[in-house]
């Protein structure tokens, strides 16, 4: 069984290249990550030369050409293989997202468990193709993509598949106008993709949109982060901070509580309702052989004894005993 099939929701902390290539920072993501409740820390495994080429159009305002700063602040195959071993020791998952096939290919050499598709990748067949005869199970992310695209994608991977496979709700923006979230689409991704999990990979730089994702049926949820106190990087503007991720952490394992489908009277509410429900009660002095009315007979608290629901099934019905204002009506004093 993977953490993909898990009952509970999927919490990944994307440490994307925010630890500016630094084996040592990157590890403290992973301290943080743990003890911020994630289930997951995810990296990000580039070699450049492979994944683009030295010149890409540039859609942000972070002013390193994304080739030179990857050239710079890329983590080594070798980082990886000790942040996942790191990661086994802390007992956190570590899950990694390949840019190219060599990238993927030296993952698996190092005996990752699965794989996370990036939405630039997930219309890219051929690289897809790949990945899935690697056998193992596999997140995809759908930013960029059109609900064409999402079901050309859906019956692809089906073809070839042979394990467990998410399909992330995504919109790659950074950071996203709201208005182009789209969290209601989550459960039309679910009727789309109905044999893959479905999640929400969220680029704000807040956690409400989450919050969200989780209550429209989002399993997965996947949030950039960052360490406060260090440098500004291309991931920032859509990252949040550890502090941030705890209480998301918190307030998804409440959400999940309470995300029920059914309604019944719980045996705490009947405590309750012994007291805040409604009783007939006589609001006059009756007197054997009077008639019940609305003059002499109405609701209140506690609710011990007749509904007050039955209130017109008592009206016009005559008193055979004395009724005392400001008691409760019991049947053995009504002719009925």
């Amino acid at each position: 069984m993977t953490l993909l099939n898990s009952k509970k929701t999927l919490i990944i902390a994307e440490a994307c290249d925010n630890h500016f290539g630094s084996l040592e920072l990157a590890k403290k993501f992973v301290l943080r990550a743990k003890e911020s409740g994630a289930d997951v820390i995810k990296f990000q495994h580039h070699l450049p030369d492979e994944e683009m080429l030295k010149i890409v159009p540039k859609s942000s305002n972070f002013k390193i050409p994304l080739y030179e700063f990857l050239k710079k602040n890329a983590l080594k195959i070798s980082d990886h293989e000790v942040l996942k071993k790191f990661c086994e020791k802390k007992k956190i998952s570590y899950l990694c997202t390949p840019f190219s096939y060599k990238a993927a290919a030296e993952l698996n050499e190092i005996n990752v468990k699965w794989f996370k598709i990036g939405s630039g990748e997930f219309c890219d067949l051929p690289f897809l193709k790949k990945i899935l005869e690697f056998k193992k199970p596999i997140i995809l992310s759908s930013g960029m993509s059109s609900v064409k695209d999402i079901r050309m994608v859906y019956n692809f991977v089906n073809k070839f598949r042979k394990n467990e496979v998410a399909i992330m709700n995504c919109t790659s923006e950074y950071p996203p106008i709201l208005k182009d979230i789209n969290l209601n689409f989550i459960p039309v991704l679910q009727k789309i993709c109905k044999e893959f999990i479905v999640g929400h990979s969220d680029h704000t730089n807040d956690i409400y949109t989450s919050f969200g994702a989780v209550c429209l049926g989002a399993k997965v949820i996947e949030k950039h982060v960052f360490i406060n106190h260090k440098p500004y990087g291309p991931d920032k503007d859509v990252s949040i901070t550890f502090d941030q991720f705890l209480i998301l952490n918190k307030g998804i394992r409440i959400l999940e509580q309470c995300l029920g489908k059914y309604k019944k009277i719980y045996s705490k509410e009947r405590q309750i309702e012994k007291w805040a429900k409604r009783s007939l009660v006589a609001i006059k002095n009756i007197k054997k052989g009077d008639k019940l009315t609305e003059k002499n007979l109405w609701s209140k608290r506690p609710g011990t004894g007749i509904p007050s629901r039955f209130f017109f099934k008592y009206i016009n019905k005559i008193a055979k005993k004395n009724i005392q204002k400001d008691t409760l009506i019991k049947k053995s004093q009504i002719l009925i």
